[in-house]
């Protein structure tokens, strides 16, 4: 709930954490389990598979990058379940990356910009795209490790245009 569009601080929501080895078979357990949060919460079919392709690239993400695809680390997950929303985050504790480079390597990711057809967006860093795409909000966090919060709307009029992804 937003007041003077600020959400208020004391809103209540369920927080759900999981770990689990940074290593490509725990991807679709990532997936099976957000696509059960999202539809208790009554998601559109449309909306759970946007959410579990756009965790499923940030968590894949995670696996190739983070620790330098080795699996030698964790892979953190966390759900804020709210009334209206659904926040995700994934995060790491690997080797994080610059994203302004990224995002000038893979072109634009601004709704305002034009974008490139699909098969003229260059290799690496289209996870990044696809979850900026899908989701309303994305924030990502490369101070230590990579952290990526995500958030999904059930109802559309809540969603804010963002023209670009913050990162800190």
């Amino acid at each position: 709930m937003r007041q003077n569009g600020v959400r208020k601080s004391m809103e209540k929501f369920d927080f759900i954490q999981m770990s689990v080895p940074a290593k490509p078979e725990y991807v679709g357990v990532i997936r099976l389990t957000i696509s059960g949060i999202a539809s208790r919460m009554d998601f559109s079919y449309d909306d759970i598979e946007d959410i579990k392709v756009a965790v499923s690239e940030a968590a894949t993400n995670v696996v190739s990058h983070a620790y330098e695809g080795e699996g030698k680390g964790d892979l953190t997950l966390g759900f804020g379940v709210y009334d209206d929303r659904l926040e995700i985050m994934v995060s790491d504790q690997g080797e994080s990356f610059n994203y302004d480079e990224v995002k000038e390597r893979i072109g634009p990711v601004s709704k305002k910009e034009q974008v490139s057809p699909i098969t003229e967006i260059r290799e690496g860093g289209f996870g990044l795209f696809l979850i900026n795409t899908l989701m309303d909000e994305v924030q990502i966090n490369n101070k230590y490790g990579v952290i990526v919060l995500m958030t999904k709307y059930l109802d559309e009029t809540e969603v804010t245009l963002h023209e670009q992804v913050p990162t800190e």
